[in-house]
């Protein structure tokens, strides 16, 4: 895969450019950990959760990286419910 599946048409544009702030992080890895998940629940995330994701994506690349891989503990402040379903993300779960 080498970007976004999901069209942003219908999306408001807050939502919007979450979608295309997932998809462009600086590396490759994250481009499609965070990419993948945007795509598959950009459009059901809550106003809250959105906040969550904002907040996450100021993560430098290789911390969240890191965390997400387990092999560093993310800040309290990062590490919410939203946190854990992008740990817990499959692709395959979502039909893509």
């Amino acid at each position: 895969m080498t970007g976004s599946t999901r069209s942003s048409n219908g999306l408001d544009d807050r939502r919007k450019r979450l979608l295309f702030r997932c998809w462009h992080r600086g590396t490759r890895e994250m481009d499609l950990i965070l990419g993948r998940f945007a795509d598959a629940t950009i459009a059901d995330l809550s106003d809250q959760e959105l906040g969550e994701l904002e907040h996450l994506i100021d993560v430098p690349d290789p911390d969240l990286y890191a965390a997400l891989t387990g092999d560093k503990v993310l800040p309290a402040e990062y590490a919410t419910a939203l946190f854990d379903r992008l740990k817990a993300f499959r692709v395959a779960d979502y039909g893509a």
